[in-house]
């Protein structure tokens, strides 16, 4: 393995793939707790578009697709009830703007000083990632907004969590539910950016998904299951790059996401864990925030002179 951590690519790619992640990996336990994930797929879509029409204009592309997925991320969130929109919003709003990647695309490689090499490049490694080829200073870049935000979501992950299990009861305890939800939609599409540097926009939901889903199924206790899925993320990252490394017909990217996906597969196979997560969250998120209002709302089905249960 000696060889493998001595290469000066392969550093780059550890770093900046292992924040972003772990990025992604706590991102997407909320997304699917929050039942978000097709945002990660349409705002990978929407970096896609964004650096293709940074590309077009002769601007900056990683500039470009950060831009476009928080302005996306922010008009989702607010045209929606509680900053959740709905699939169709996502559907709609998705497809438009790979339409307009496409507009994009045509006109970055229409402008005659580029060279029709150079335009394929670009293509392909926004759309299936290219995380061998960062240099030092992007790795670095990507790997500091990646953990930027992370800890952004660790600050938060507990007002988040209970907004997430129970949005009305949160808002009713002051909590600001809105605020919290249009701001992790920006957070995730951050996260998202920085991700298709590394994946690609049409691989980065797995990465987003996989290791989130089996968090989720491994484990009822939602701070575990935020660890267990950054961890697995985290190897799947690791994996997928020793892999690619010494078996260099294998792109990177499928081979991340060939773990992350087998990951997943193997915590179908496992026995489920006791009860829901959002079900058991809500419970120790009752007694610890919620313990008024979680009173109220199982008294009043109570019976007219009925003991409370223990």
């Amino acid at each position: 393995m000696s060889d493998f951590f001595a290469q000066a690519f392969v550093q780059h790619a550890l770093l900046a793939g292992t924040a972003v992640a772990i990025a992604a990996g706590l991102a997407g336990y909320f997304l699917v707790l929050r039942a978000q994930i097709f945002t990660a797929d349409a705002l990978g879509h929407v970096a896609y578009t964004g650096a293709l029409g940074a590309l077009a204009f002769g601007f900056e592309p990683r500039l470009g697709l950060l831009i476009a997925t928080v302005i996306t991320a922010v008009g989702l969130a607010g045209a929606a009830r509680h900053a959740r929109p709905d699939d169709v919003a996502i559907g709609a709003t998705f497809g438009w703007l790979l339409a307009l990647g496409s507009f994009f695309l045509t006109l970055f490689t229409t402008r005659p000083p580029t060279s029709s090499a150079g335009n394929g490049v670009a293509n392909v490694s926004y759309l299936f990632g290219s995380i061998f080829g960062l240099s030092s200073g992007h790795a670095m870049v990507v790997a500091a907004v990646s953990l930027a935000a992370t800890a952004v979501i660790v600050a938060g992950a507990r007002p988040l969590l209970f907004a997430s299990l129970d949005d009305a009861v949160a808002a009713a305890r002051g909590v600001p539910v809105r605020v919290l939800g249009v701001g992790f939609l920006v957070l995730v599409g951050v996260i998202c950016a920085q991700a298709t540097q590394a994946v690609g926009a049409l691989l980065l939901l797995g990465l987003v998904a996989a290791p989130a889903g089996a968090a989720h199924r491994l484990t009822a206790r939602p701070f575990v299951g935020m660890a267990v899925a950054t961890a697995i993320a985290v190897a799947a990252m690791w994996v997928g790059l020793i892999v690619s490394f010494y078996a260099p017909d294998i792109p990177p990217s499928f081979a991340i996401l060939a773990a992350a996906t087998l990951a997943y597969l193997l915590s179908a196979a496992a026995p489920r864990s006791r009860g829901r997560s959002d079900s058991g969250a809500a419970g120790r998120l009752g007694v610890r925030r919620t313990q008024g209002a979680t009173h109220v709302r199982r008294s009043s089905h109570r019976p007219s002179g009925a003991s409370p249960s223990r």
